[in-house]
């Protein structure tokens, strides 16, 4: 199902202030909280779409992509760049096979036959093989890494074992893999070991779910006049046009240079670059006075 625009969802216009904002986002979150609809599954799913809403036209740089390019310019909950899918259990975790290798992306969920297997021995009414124990571990990869995938090798109870990394892996998430786990007694089977992935951050970048963001400071004359500049993105350097009357906050995006989205077949996010445009210190004598004839020229109307 397709995204509801944001304004729509809290009820108020494009061009609401931040206070007219709030207001609408306490008035619905009070209607349609867990709290006083228990069990409303309608009513939760509301809530959810009100407080995504909230988190980013109240937001001044969330709104600002939002505004130019939106849905696609925030990413966040229920975005392309979930692994899961819109919708998607993230306590379910997901089965993925990369380059051979099988995965299973899980973040501590588990089902009732797990619990119950863990409480007392069965699941499902059904006695089970006792399991060996799960191992868990971490590795530490780069801010290119996670874009773009890497081959691995860990130790593991002095056992090396090569782990692939998918592309589009974000900080914090974990991979399960079958069987590599403690030996089982009794023959029974493997536990499994989950392997948790951190992201080292990056001097220039940051990511939020498949958008890779960046800030490019310009000088306030470059801003009115137009330029070119480079921008450094995980491809590389990208030359990007800043046309002229650009304000300091607009966000510009590079399309196909963000995130990998991991369940698709080379599709990538956007790369979204927030111009900053820099207030000139220490001026010259000669500086000052180019500038108050453009001050005075302006106020008399020869600019607009």
């Amino acid at each position: 199902m397709a995204k509801r625009d944001y304004y729509e969802v809290l009820g108020v216009s494009k061009n609401a202030s931040d206070d007219e904002i709030k207001k609408a986002y306490r008035k619905l979150a009070v209607k349609y909280h867990p709290d006083k609809n228990p069990g409303d599954k309608e009513a939760e799913e509301k809530f959810k779409e009100i407080s995504e809403a909230h988190e980013v036209l109240s937001d001044k740089q969330k709104r600002a992509r939002y505004d130019q390019f939106g849905h696609a310019g925030v990413g966040g909950a229920g975005s392309s760049g979930n692994p899961f899918g819109a919708g998607g259990n993230p306590f379910e975790g997901g089965n993925f096979n990369f380059n051979g290798q099988s995965f299973n992306f899980d973040f501590g969920g588990g089902g009732l036959d797990d619990i119950l297997g863990a409480m007392f021995g069965f699941g499902g009414g059904q006695r089970r093989p006792r399991r060996g124990a799960d191992y868990r571990t971490s590795v530490t990869i780069t801010f290119e890494e996670a874009i773009f995938g890497v081959n691995k090798t860990i130790n593991v109870n002095g056992e090396s074992i090569k782990l692939k990394i998918p592309k589009g892996i974000d900080d914090g998430m974990s991979i399960r893999l079958a069987g590599k786990g403690g030996d089982a007694p009794e023959g029974g089977t493997k536990g499994d070991l989950y392997v948790q992935v951190r992201v080292k951050p990056h001097k220039h970048l940051t990511r939020e779910g498949s958008i890779i963001l960046s800030e490019q400071v310009i000088s306030m004359v470059d801003a009115a006049l137009g330029t070119e500049i480079d921008v450094e993105t995980v491809d590389g350097t990208v030359t990007m046009k800043v046309p002229a009357g650009t304000q300091s906050g607009t966000p510009f995006k590079l399309s196909g240079h963000g995130v990998p989205l991991m369940r698709s077949d080379g599709d990538r996010g956007p790369h979204i670059v927030t111009i900053i445009v820099e207030t000139p210190k220490n001026l010259t004598k000669k500086q000052k006075e180019l500038l108050k004839e453009f001050q005075s020229a302006k106020k008399h109307g020869f600019f607009h």
